[in-house]
């Protein structure tokens, strides 16, 4: 009997024991598989897994780049014209950081990708107020510019704007790194009024808020994929129709306010001191000075635009709050502001961080000369609004710490907000240099232009020998170089006093008495615009600026607004194309020649610019409108009615779009949908005299004449001088046998238009049947 191997073939329990030579041996097949390409396998399948993704996407990418889908993420587009290389603004670029339909763009502008030897180029930074806002035309740069040519004719200085309505620092990191390529000597950085607002903010409308600075940085990076564009559009899809179909304006952050506490305001402190950090150190890197400002906003006549009571006060505290402060707002109307200030002080005790409070107690306390005092309230109702359209205290101290922490003979701080301050007489900045929050007026331009031009000096080393003029120009100088003339001052408060109507501006308690004050300066410059020869004075300061600066863009769009409104439209296209000249890109100048060659009856010709416009920006319901308007003319109304409809989505509260879109589907002889759209329109707009008047003339074609005549005098009540509602009215009273009326109306038709034929010949043809019944 052979033990050994009757026990190789018995069953072993799990514990029982090995022998040597087999433990050994199991060993080894561990060591060494018994196949070897079964690990290549396992390492070449694992390989596939990782590789496989990155090939879908990276063929997805070139796919989708190569069907034309997404957009160029960079700041600049390059243009080849007459040999040479320039680099132009991208109409697309903000698009990483808004939702389509809240597509911001920077100013038009055109420079050499290769700076030409002996040339200065200056980069301004910043948002709205950098910009030039409500007219960049007139803004701080273009003071800039008109100092630095008037006092140096000797060198040559090209000053770029890049500012841009609504961004922050987040958007403006990627452009200076775009710029640091492009052999910029000097830099300005004025920023900081929209770290809560613009884009990944805390109070933003855009999409994402408060976010942590590494999150932001890898959604800008993924967007800058075709790929990555195409996630963002589902996700933006798939996550609903945003309430904000168009740009509002201020108007659109109402429902975003935020507590002065709020713990997401740290996040975007903290971003904002990384940004602007990085955008110091890449302008340092590339070799450019850098002119870095604290910014200044209105606290003296501007009130916060929405303030939070403190929610976790007891029932008491609350009452005994608004007793204190209904009390103090009594006695502030009675002049009383020592037992005002008093009584706003008790109430601050309780709940100091409601911001109206503040104001008004710094607004007492400035009635008893005590500016001292004023200021740190003043400052303390910006910090605490609920609202933070504004640049606050501590965004002020980021930038000192940034301006210490990189100071030396390439950066200098230029203390705006002091600056601006001591051109006030109370040494606290208000509507002395700013048109309403932030956006400055033309004399708080000037001032940021000349504290500019004082830095550039220095950091340039301009020559302040004999050759140059030992002062600045006087603003009234640099006015005329700008071709700001009584016209162009009148648009600009003319925009101004739409923006100080809408909300969140007209809700401020003082908006009537500044309103009204805007509104007499309006007042003087209709009266001296309507004086003999004012017209042509101002034509005579544009003419002679243009002769000066013949490249300067911006002369010819004053030119052109100025030649419009005095009734000159022929003369308007011409500046308007003069403009296209330099900026062929550009797509305002587009739109208006588009619109103005409609207007004169050439639609035809108008329609390629408009085209241009709704291609450069799709997100513009104006472009479409206008494009809509041409078309229509040329009885090409589908389309027409298409480019409405658009227009419509992008602005659905503008009574203009539904109004336009009733007439298109009048002409189509959709009478129903067009009394409609007109009905809406009215809705929207009560005293829209022009849908009055579609709405009346539909009505007369439906026979429905008691209802045609009271729109028809409804919109002669609102507009009295539309010579042809009163034509159209008197032709519904022949109809219902109201012949003395009906008379009237085509005698004061004539009033209005001594040409006018319809109503001679209606006049004519009732006086004649008139005469015959009697």
């Amino acid at each position: 009997m052979k033990s050994g191997a009757n026990n190789s073939k018995s069953k072993r329990g799990r514990g029982a024991a090995k022998s040597p030579q087999r433990a050994e041996t199991q060993r080894e097949a561990l060591r060494e598989p018994a196949h070897p390409l079964s690990a290549r396998r396992v390492w070449f399948f694992r390989l596939l897994l990782v590789l496989f993704p990155v090939l879908a996407l990276g063929l997805l990418e070139i796919g989708l780049r190569l069907g034309g889908y997404g957009y160029p993420t960079g700041f600049f587009k390059e243009v080849r014209s007459e040999g040479r290389t320039f680099l132009i603004d991208n109409e697309k670029f903000s698009q990483r950081f808004f939702p389509p339909e809240l597509a911001r763009w920077p100013g038009s502008f055109k420079f050499d990708a290769k700076k030409p030897a002996g040339l200065r180029r200056i980069f301004i930074f910043g948002e709205s107020a950098a910009m030039g806002d409500p007219q960049p035309a007139y803004g701080a740069s273009r003071y800039l510019e008109v100092l630095l040519r008037e006092r140096f004719p000797g060198e040559k200085f090209e000053v770029i704007n890049l500012g841009i309505t609504a961004v922050n620092s987040h958007v403006i990191l990627p452009i200076a790194r775009e710029c640091a390529k492009h052999q910029g000597d000097l830099w300005i950085i004025y920023m900081g009024n929209n770290e809560m607002v613009g884009p990944f903010g805390p109070a933003t409308v855009f999409g994402s808020s408060a976010m942590p600075l590494v999150l932001v940085k890898f959604m800008l990076a993924v967007q800058q994929t075709r790929v990555g564009q195409m996630f963002v559009s589902w996700s933006r899809h798939l996550g609903g129709k945003s309430k904000n179909t168009t740009w509002g304006g201020m108007q659109m952050f109402l429902q975003n306010q935020i507590p002065p506490a709020d713990p997401r305001k740290e996040t975007a402190y903290r971003n904002f001191a990384r940004n602007l950090q990085d955008i110091v150190a890449v302008g340092l890197d590339s070799g450019a000075r850098i002119v870095l400002n604290t910014i200044s906003v209105n606290l003296r006549d501007c009130p916060p635009f929405a303030s939070l009571s403190n929610q976790n006060l007891p029932a008491a505290d609350r009452a005994q709050f608004d007793h204190l402060y209904a009390e103090g707002l009594s006695l502030e109307k009675q002049v009383s502001f020592a037992e005002a200030t008093r009584r706003f002080e008790a109430a601050a005790r309780i709940d100091a961080q409601f911001a109206e409070l503040q104001f008004r107690w710094a607004a007492s306390l400035l009635q008893l000369t005590n500016a001292v005092a004023a200021r740190t309230h003043f400052q303390l109702a910006c910090d605490t609004d609920a609202l933070p359209f504004r640049a606050d205290s501590r965004i002020n101290e980021l930038i000192k710490e940034v301006a210490q922490a990189t100071a030396g003979r390439h950066l200098v701080l230029c203390d705006a907000e002091a600056a601006l301050a001591a051109d006030s007489p109370v040494k606290i900045a208000g509507d002395e240099s700013f048109f309403e929050h932030v956006h400055f007026n033309f004399d708080g331009n000037y001032r940021l232009g000349l504290a500019w031009a004082e830095q550039v000096v220095g950091l340039l080393a301009l020559p302040t020998n004999s050759a140059a003029s030992a002062v600045w120009p006087a603003q009234a100088r640099c006015d005329e170089d700008l071709g700001l003339t009584d016209w162009n001052r009148e648009f600009v408060l003319q925009s101004v006093l739409r923006r100080m109507n809408s909300p969140p501006l007209s809700s401020q308690f003082n908006n009537a008495a500044r309103l009204q004050v805007v509104q007499a300066q309006e007042s003087v410059l209709q009266r001296r615009n309507a004086q003999p020869g004012a017209t042509a004075q101002a034509l005579t300061v544009l003419n002679a600026a243009i002769r000066r600066a013949p490249g300067d863009h911006f002369l010819y769009e004053g030119m052109a607004n100025v030649l419009e409104a005095v009734g000159d439209p022929k003369n308007a296209i011409l500046a308007y194309r003069e403009l296209l000249k330099l900026l062929p890109h550009d797509a305002y100048a587009s739109q208006q020649i588009g619109r103005l060659l409609g207007e004169q009856g050439q639609p035809q010709q108008g329609e390629p610019f408009l085209r241009t416009v709704t291609r450069l920006r799709p997100s513009s319901p104006d472009g479409w409108r206008e494009l809509g308007v041409v078309l229509a003319a040329q009885e090409k109304f589908p389309d027409a009615l298409e480019c409405l409809r658009r227009a419509e989505r992008l602005s659905p509260q503008d009574p203009d779009n539904v109004c336009y879109t009733g007439k298109i589907l009048a002409k189509m002889k959709r009478r129903a949908e067009a009394i409609a759209h007109y009905r809406r329109a009215i809705q929207m707009r009560p005293d829209f005299w022009e849908a009055h008047f579609e709405l009346a003339s539909e009505l007369a074609w439906e026979n429905e004449v008691a209802e045609s005549i009271r729109e028809y005098l409804e919109a002669l009540r609102i507009n009295p001088r539309h010579a042809v509602s009163h034509v159209n009215l008197g032709v519904m009273l022949v109809r219902e046998n109201r012949h003395a009326e009906a008379i009237q109306q085509f005698e004061q038709a004539l009033v209005l238009d001594p040409n006018n034929a319809a109503a001679k010949d209606y006049l004519r043809q009732v006086t004649e049947l008139r005469n015959r019944n009697k």
